[in-house]
């Protein structure tokens, strides 16, 4: 085992993590808007979540996969607490354990996914085909969105941005996986969809935040993710998935924790980076109040 891939590892899934609370807390001071590139804090966030993703390809050449990933998904672990510091509070326990039981569950599904060596290839027919079922993902989600508030809103649209986020994972492993060592092959439409889908998943990803519900948006990503490239990687590279009678029961017990744990950080309160001035609390209902007994 490598330390120094392990110790990077770490580095890169803290960093992930601060960046994305950085990023929510000021998405929720000003919405999913343009005024976002006008705050230095999210820019922060932003630079220090893509280091902390840069450290993650750099672990992953110097440790095996089965090491580094599950540090990965640990992220969520980090990232709640970190979120929680950001508003001056600690962490409620429902956003611990919930965060612990879907970066658990989900690292369970992952291991369950039987290694492979296939070399990546996509048509593009296929790869249209795809993009296209991903647009229909994201359109019903956020008509969606727009129907329902609170925890549900910030999950539909955290679906969205990680189907959009599984689309660009999916495109550098068909790119980077199928160079093969010639540069020439990266000049093909699948290497400028990368950049052009990943615009479109952080737009997603600050709508989701800008609601408030950090622990089950940063949850829901983090979950949509590994789970549509899984799926993208089968049904469309040919990469093998878990058959075996034996991994069922296992399969199914790493679901269901993954969605209760998703569950119990739904139910959690918002959070808010200016506090509710007494102003703006509606007065009671003249029958409602309670007269004096005197």
């Amino acid at each position: 085992m490598s330390w120094a891939g392990l110790l990077i590892a770490l580095a890169g899934a803290l960093g992930y993590a601060l960046g994305a609370a950085l990023q929510q807390y000021e998405a929720v001071a000003e919405g999913a808007s343009l005024k976002l590139v006008r705050r230095p804090r999210w820019w922060i966030g932003g630079i220090i979540g893509f280091t902390g993703a840069c450290l993650h390809a750099v672990a992953l050449s110097l440790a095996p996969l089965v090491i580094v990933q599950p540090i990965s998904v640990a992220t969520l672990v980090f990232a709640v607490p970190l979120a929680a510091l950001m508003y001056g509070r600690r962490p409620y326990k429902g956003e611990i354990f919930g965060s612990i039981a879907v970066a658990v569950g989900l690292l369970w599904l992952m291991l369950l996914v039987p290694a492979h060596n296939v070399t990546p290839r996509l048509s593009s027919g296929a790869a249209i085909a795809f993009i296209a079922v991903i647009g229909v993902i994201v359109l019903v989600t956020q008509l969606a969105a727009g129907r329902v508030h609170g925890p549900g809103r910030a999950l539909l649209m955290a679906v969205a941005a990680g189907a959009v986020t599984a689309s660009v994972s999916t495109f550098v492993r068909v790119v980077g996986g199928g160079m093969q060592g010639d540069w020439g092959r990266l000049l093909h439409w699948f290497t400028l969809a990368v950049p052009v889908l990943l615009v479109a998943a952080v737009v997603l990803l600050q709508r989701s935040y800008a609601v408030g519900y950090f622990g089950i948006a940063y949850a829901g990503v983090q979950v949509i993710d590994p789970v549509t490239s899984v799926l993208a990687g089968a049904i469309l590279l040919g990469e093998p998935l878990p058959t075996s009678p034996d991994t069922a029961i296992p399969a199914l017990l790493a679901a269901a924790l993954t969605i209760g744990g998703t569950i119990t950080l739904g139910r959690l309160a918002p959070d808010h980076s200016k506090p509710v001035s007494v102003d703006s609390i509606p007065a009671p209902h003249p029958l409602t109040a309670v007269s004096d007994p005197s």
